[in-house]
């Protein structure tokens, strides 16, 4: 059998045309799974499918007329209601990033990243200033960015605490950081409507929710009042943490997934380097 180049090219053709199919919806589970209205949304949709394959099986008539209206309309509710999180997916989209900064950080400069974050974090809650600190992860906070005090400067622990001091006309809003860079200062976030949130807590607090559920970003929050903690990932709040705690969660999210697996003898040698540094 002899193949000709028309063979050859029909092939690559094939190829290439499911490649980029699973690359499509590689990007939108992703997206999906970083989005929490929107991984809802997806739960939802996956419960109606499964409820008519069910009721298909087992002939149930009335659930499956009702299962059919919902389907053959509900997509169309679902654009009509919920429309900014279908537009903020497709903003996702054109801001992902196929390499994070964080990833390509060696590991000296990402214990020079932690290291400079928790020295500020622990001079804040002692001195009961209120901060919001982001990391920027896969998904670019750009739009974040242009709206807010650009610096693009080297990350010092110093210059943390100098952007959240009291008299700093930008304490109130938030600071961006790209890699090992504070790219802005006075970033306004979104802030979750989430019911889960303790009514107690401020917009600080909100804010670094909102924009976990938005983005896969790492939102740090210093407690103005009481000096406590937080940290707000993939749209979870983990709260009166301590700085132990949130050292520890920084270097685990931080760390590239093909470094994820490693043993005892690493975490060790981590903790020891940072006692070295204090």
């Amino acid at each position: 059998m002899t193949i000709t180049i028309t063979d050859v090219i029909s092939i690559v053709r094939k190829i290439v045309d499911v490649s980029l199919v699973w690359l499509i919806f590689y990007f939108i589970l992703k997206n999906i799974k970083n989005n929490v209205k929107l991984s809802l949304i997806f739960k939802g949709v996956a419960i109606i499918i499964v409820l008519k394959i069910v009721s298909d099986i087992f002939g149930l008539t009335t659930i499956e007329v009702l299962l059919e209206y919902i389907i053959q309309w509900g997509f169309l509710a679902l654009i009509i209601i919920f429309q900014p999180e279908i537009r903020n997916i497709l903003e996702q989209l054109g801001r992902s990033q196929l390499l994070g900064r964080h990833k390509v950080l060696t590991v000296d400069e990402r214990e020079h990243l932690v290291y400079e974050i928790i020295q500020a974090m622990d001079y804040l809650r002692k001195q009961r200033i209120g901060a919001l600190i982001v990391l920027e992860r896969d998904i670019s906070l750009g739009n974040y960015i242009d709206k807010a005090k650009k610096l693009y400067a080297d990350l010092t622990s110093d210059l943390l605490i100098a952007i959240f001091y009291e008299g700093n006309p930008l304490h109130d809003g938030g600071a961006i950081i790209q890699g090992d860079r504070i790219s802005c200062a006075g970033a306004v976030f979104p802030t979750s409507s989430s019911s889960k949130i303790n009514k107690r807590l401020g917009t600080r607090h909100r804010a670094a929710l909102g924009i976990s559920e938005e983005t896969d970003c790492i939102s740090l929050v210093v407690s103005e009042e009481t000096g406590r903690l937080s940290v707000a990932i993939k749209g979870e709040l983990y709260y009166n943490l301590s700085i132990d705690d949130v050292r520890i969660m920084l270097i685990d999210e931080l760390r590239p997934k093909k470094d994820i697996d490693f043993d005892e003898n690493d975490e060790i040698d981590e903790e020891e380097i940072y006692e070295e540094n204090n």
